[in-house]
């Protein structure tokens, strides 16, 4: 099956369930991904991400719905027959052989013949640009390094699909934003359809071409990730992707809605009838200070490099943040100084039942 299915076939995932102990992990999932996508699956832990890629992966059989490749169903075939690779967390290298026999494993554990082997592994080395250190131990590597490694060893059997899972959670930010960088180059050049598990919204929304946000086994949202940040499905994807400030109202006769913190905002929002209670949610850039608005205290301002982060009090109780840009040699505004409060523009909001 492996020489029909080359990389950057599309992946179907159908109404996919997993039930452990009486515990439903994975909830009726199902995304169709198309050819060379590269898709994240962002959730808190415990929300399904990384079942499902052991069920991609064939290490877990689900309890209801299929995993096609190509349009072929691959629920009967063992891991080691799956056009599938996957990069673990923790790399799993072999201490004891050359990055160049790490990188050939995957092709010898298939009978591929030892030129092709080393021919294999040799291109897979260049494409990750390791290969003058071909004849070195694992031991002798940065951990950026030993990424790349893994991933030229998942490349290197042309699998149809690869599995990234939390490939970057052991490294530190500089070195984990440069290998975010080359992997989206080598996921490109290679073409291959990628499934990146994470847990990292910013990770998920620079890299993937589509985000699939779980929670609790469930599918909340699968979409671009402007759409995923700028229009939320649900109350969950608009609280855990990105930061947003969760302000209590009442919807009117008009859509908009009156805030208990005091003014009428415009929203996005289901349809609710008039007179319903909301959860009116708007993310810290969709905030700015203006005259005659929604009058506030000033609480707090935090300089963070070329934004100044405000927080402020309303007159209900409820609190804010605001963020804007910080003007050069500019003094930030005084704990207890009296603002007003309105949004950036309209449709900014989006609003909830409560």
């Amino acid at each position: 099956m492996n020489a029909l299915i080359q990389a950057g076939q599309a992946l179907l995932l159908d109404r996919i369930t997993h039930r452990y102990a009486g515990h439903t992990t994975v909830d009726a999932v199902t995304l169709d991904i198309e050819g060379g996508e590269l898709i994240a699956l962002l959730g808190p832990s415990g929300c399904g991400k990384t079942t499902l890629v052991r069920i991609m992966a064939g290490l877990v059989r689900q309890t209801a719905g299929r995993v096609m490749v190509a349009g072929r169903p691959i629920d009967a075939l063992p891991p080691n027959r799956r056009p599938v690779g996957i990069v673990f967390q923790s790399y799993a290298l072999f201490p004891h052989m050359s990055v160049a026999d790490n990188v050939a494993y995957g092709l010898a554990a298939r009978g591929t013949a030892r030129a092709a082997q080393r021919t294999g592994a040799a291109r897979m080395l260049e494409l990750v640009q390791l290969g003058h250190l071909a004849d070195r131990l694992p031991r002798a590597l940065s951990g950026g390094q030993q990424q790349r490694v893994a991933l030229a060893r998942a490349l290197a059997v042309q699998p149809a699909i690869l599995l990234l899972d939390e490939p970057f959670a052991a490294l530190d930010k500089n070195l984990r934003l440069d290998m975010q960088i080359e992997i989206k180059r080598i996921q490109r050049l290679a073409g291959t359809t990628t499934i990146l598990v994470t847990h990292d919204q910013e990770e998920a929304l620079s890299m993937a071409d589509r985000v699939a946000v779980l929670s609790a086994g469930r599918l909340e949202q699968f979409a671009p990730p402007t759409e995923v940040y700028d229009q939320p499905a649900s109350l969950f994807v608009n609280s855990f992707v990105g930061q947003v400030n969760r302000l209590q109202g009442t919807l009117a006769e008009d859509g908009a809605v009156r805030l208990d913190a005091g003014g009428i905002i415009s929203v996005r929002t289901a349809a609710l009838p008039p007179g319903s209670r909301v959860t009116v949610c708007l993310r810290p850039e969709h905030l700015r200070f203006a005259a005659d608005c929604i009058p506030a205290t000033l609480e707090l301002a935090l300089p963070l490099g070329p934004t100044v982060v405000h927080e402020v009090r309303f007159g209900d109780g409820s609190t804010a943040k605001i963020t804007e840009p910080r003007e050069a040699g500019a003094a930030p505004r005084q704990p207890g100084t009296q603002v007003h409060v309105a949004t950036a523009g309209p449709g900014m909001a989006s609003a909830f039942a409560a």
